[in-house]
């Protein structure tokens, strides 16, 4: 009979070393082992450990340095309501002019009648910097908006802070916010809006050598001190656009203003134009089968770059486009002045925009070289390209701000003046200097030509509907030897640059050099 065990899996071996003393294998110590393992796991814990910590560091450090950079951002971040508990802690500071003492907007507080604080932002000089200065409720606008987190944070020192706390009043401890010193001169912001009286338009003056915004004026207009009772009927009125900035965010057609870009262009190809070029105008201009007709159909004869450049001939710049700018010098000439781009200015603005010369039919080039077709420029804009050609070709950024004080009077920041950049080369910009010259001397902008200063510039006439209405421009600078000041002045539907622009501009050099 046979009998079936059941087979045993065998006991698991330890595991053997060789020992060469003894010339056998031994088992190999059990808690040698298990403290090799400890070691290797401590070791992978322990490098797990300094990666996370430099993750985690590297973190925290990417997040305050995001947080510090862009703090105004964050402060504006309409999720984020520490503006409303800075208010119920801090004064708004005020703003300025340039002198340091005209004062544009400031704050009075007083309590409701629930014993909470109330802060009433006053403009003394109502409608006249309204777009500029802008308005701190419902959103806020203009350098209000733009400079919030400084004019509602107290930079006052620890121990000055301390004698506000003790005070009794709630309004009276209250901390007095930072103060804004501004770049806006008064004598000239009131000749611009006192030029511009019975217009609608805009106007902007800049130091072409340091891109300091002297003024800057939109009409219509309104009173910032009254933004909160009329607002709905501001909003609800479409047609004037009353809370546009036409200076940084109206888009028009430059007219003949644009003529400016063409010679920067044709002369940047071919110098010796200045001096070579010459055509026949008879009033019309024909090519493939389109034509373009100076104004009023008005015949100029044989004129040269500067006699067509002085007398705004549209004949004479249409063959100068179609015939002798080439494709893509023009696109790379105008991506250098900034259409179609980014502009360097801080506060709200709309880009220009223009079709590059590579899209446009003969027609389209026809229209360009005389600022009209699909073009359109903010009047911030063609300042800009103006001041850059009266500095060198070099532009200066143009700013609004000077200084930022505290409520004692001590300087915080200092805003420097800040290079930009060449629109264009030096050689160009003094050709084009003496071609805005020609228009004062012997050109459409003649009513200036007995000005001591020596002013500089260009006049348009934009058409901008089928009744053949235009909107008149001038943009310019004086004196022409040794430009301080730029000049860019627009007002809507009222004809020739000639007859209603350049009289706002005149007014406005004479304030300044007088």
């Amino acid at each position: 009979m046979s009998i079936f065990r059941k087979k045993n899996n065998p006991p698991p071996q330890p595991e053997q070393d060789y020992n060469p003393s003894q010339g056998m294998f031994t088992a190999a110590p059990a808690l040698e082992r298990l403290e090799k393992e400890k070691k290797t796991a401590r070791r992978q814990m322990f490098s797990f450990a300094v990666l996370f910590a430099m993750l985690f560091g590297w973190m925290c450090f990417y997040f305050t340095q995001t947080a510090v950079e862009n703090k105004v951002e964050l402060f504006d971040n309409d999720y984020n309501h520490r503006d409303e508990l800075l208010a119920m802690r801090n004064r708004r500071g005020g703003i300025y002019a340039s002198d340091a003492e005209t004062l544009l907007a400031s704050t009075q507080t007083d309590m409701d009648d629930s014993g909470n604080i109330v802060q009433i932002r006053s403009y003394p000089f109502g409608s006249m910097y309204a777009h500029v200065v802008g308005y701190s409720l419902l959103g806020g606008s203009g350098l209000e908006e733009y400079f919030k987190y400084d004019l509602l944070h107290s930079d006052l020192p620890l121990s000055e802070k301390v004698r506000y706390d003790n005070k009794e009043n709630a309004v009276d401890r209250l901390y007095p916010g930072n103060n804004l010193i501004t770049t806006l001169d008064p004598e000239i912001q009131k000749a611009c809006y006192e030029a511009m009286e019975g217009y609608e338009g805009a106007v902007i003056v800049t130091e072409v050598k340091t891109g300091r915004i002297l003024a800057m004026v939109s009409k219509p207009d309104f009173d910032p001190n009254y933004i909160e009772e009329n607002w709905d009927s501001l909003l609800a009125d479409n047609e004037s656009g009353t809370l546009l900035n036409r200076v940084t965010q109206g888009l028009y057609p430059p007219g003949s203003t644009f003529k400016i870009v063409d010679c920067i262009d044709l002369l940047k190809e071919y110098p010796e134009a200045a001096d070579e070029y010459s055509f026949e105008c008879s009033g019309v201009f024909e090519q493939s089968g389109e034509s373009i007709h100076c104004y009023d159909y008005e015949v100029h004869g044989k004129v040269n770059l500067k006699e067509s450049f002085a007398h705004s001939c549209n004949s004479s710049f249409a063959n100068i486009g179609v015939n002798m700018i080439s494709t893509d010098s023009m696109t790379e000439t105008l991506r250098s002045l900034l259409f179609n781009s980014k502009l360097p200015y801080d506060l709200p603005y709309v880009r220009s925009s223009i079709n590059m010369p590579d899209t446009l039919s003969t027609e389209g080039i026809m229209q360009m070289s005389i600022g009209q077709g699909t073009t359109a420029m903010t009047p911030l804009h063609l300042n800009m390209i103006t001041a850059a050609a009266a500095n060198g070709g070099v532009l200066m950024k143009p700013h609004l701000a000077d200084e930022l004080h505290d409520a004692k009077g001590r300087t915080l920041r200092i805003y420097n003046n800040e290079v930009y950049g060449s629109l264009m080369s030096e050689e160009v910009a003094a050709q084009m200097v003496q071609l805005m010259r020609s228009v004062v001397t012997d050109g459409t902008a003649s009513s200036l030509k007995e000005r001591d200063y020596e002013p500089a510039g260009k006049t348009g006439s934009a058409e901008f509907d089928n009744n053949k209405s235009s909107h008149a421009w001038f943009t310019g600078f004086a004196p022409a030897s040794d430009p301080e000041i730029c000049v860019t002045v627009l007002i809507e539907g009222k004809g020739m640059g000639s007859s209603y622009a350049v009289p706002v501009a005149g007014q406005i050099f004479d304030a300044y050099f007088e």
